[in-house]
């Protein structure tokens, strides 16, 4: 799947906020940065962090959960 469908799709999953969605990418790629293991079948080394990040949110593997 292309980046660019993994991003739909994660958009899709939050109600198309962007921000919210780059906020959860964000702290998931800081995380898996910090020695977080991935959700998913994929290594660090072979991928971004956000790319991961992203792409444990699309398969629903990551929930986001907005702070007030």
């Amino acid at each position: 799947m292309r980046l660019e469908q993994i991003a739909a799709k994660a958009l899709e999953r939050y109600n198309f906020d962007r921000y919210l969605l780059s906020k959860a990418v964000g702290k998931r790629a800081k995380e898996l940065t910090n020695g977080a293991k991935p959700l998913i079948d994929r290594k660090l080394s072979d991928s971004k962090a956000t790319d991961i990040a992203l792409l444990e949110i699309a398969e629903g593997k990551i929930e986001i959960i907005e702070e007030s």
